[in-house]
């Protein structure tokens, strides 16, 4: 059995092939998706991607679910998993009437849920406005931003409390983009500069370019070619012993809790 991981980031498993434009580990390929998949037609029994079909364009994600396609072997499983658009904007709607209403500690909640919404769509530096929210001293509903986004919200607050720390390659990069930043200022001034580093940034691969609820992925994931697709939990698969593999659940927890689900189905042409 061979399974392939897209995009994989720091969540991967040595038994799985993993792939990432920027590989974290020894056991990660360095593969750039939006080229394609570097891989024979019928190669893997199943395909896994985790919160990365909204970080690309919907002409971007329709061309990487037929590669996908392409890659799987009949009866083969894909399984996707991005934010959940619908579950966002109805909890967005509950604390917004919660908030209307002066319901104690409803504004904090409220506000995170509209960082939920367009934070990463609109941000135009690393972290936008969700840094500076998780950053905030009097920061009072934790608990309900870590039914939300998980572990994630944890390794921040762990991270923070340590100070900076900077990968490999990082301080580099910054060097470059300064040079580049003070380049462009001087030939086209500071205000083409500015947008330039911002467009520069929105390519990066960070912000999202699309949001996908139950109905639009099950619709685009069928009319990829795939059958029999289906919602299913963080802890439900049909690929085989998945939760050995701690992708979506690790010790017991989702990794991702603002997720939706799906899985489908290659048939044969």
């Amino acid at each position: 059995m061979r399974w392939l991981n897209i995009g994989c980031g720091n969540c991967f498993h040595p038994d799985w092939e993993n792939i990432d434009l920027r590989p974290s580990s020894p056991h990660v390929k360095h593969v750039d998706i939006i080229k394609g998949l570097p891989y024979p037609g019928e190669t893997f029994d199943a395909v896994y991607s985790s919160h990365l079909l909204e970080h690309l364009s919907p002409d971007q994600a329709r061309a990487l679910l037929k590669e996908m396609k392409r890659v799987l072997k009949k009866d083969g499983i894909i399984r996707i998993v991005v934010p959940d658009l619908e579950a966002i904007a109805r909890i967005y709607l509950e604390k917004l009437d919660a908030s209307i209403n002066n319901i104690p500690g409803a504004e904090a909640d409220y506000d995170w849920m509209l960082l939920e919404l367009l934070d990463q769509i609109t941000r135009s530096s690393p972290g936008g406005e969700m840094v500076k929210f998780l950053v905030k001293k009097d920061l009072n509903n934790k608990n309900f931003i870590r039914t939300r986004i998980g572990q994630e919200a944890e390794l921040f607050w762990i991270t923070e409390s340590q100070g900076p720390q900077e990968r490999p390659g990082i301080k580099k990069k910054k060097l470059m983009k300064t040079l580049v930043k003070r380049l462009v200022k001087l030939f086209l001034g500071k205000k083409t500069a500015t947008a330039f580093l911002e467009v520069l940034f929105r390519n990066s691969g960070e912000i999202h370019r699309w949001m996908y609820d139950r109905f639009s992925l099950k619709r685009l994931l069928e009319r990829s070619g795939f059958k029999d697709v289906r919602v299913y939990r963080a802890d439900e698969s049909r690929i085989c012993n998945f939760n050995s593999y701690e992708l979506d659940i690790e010790e017991g927890k989702i990794r991702k809790p603002d997720s939706l689900f799906m899985e489908g189905r290659k048939e044969e042409e």
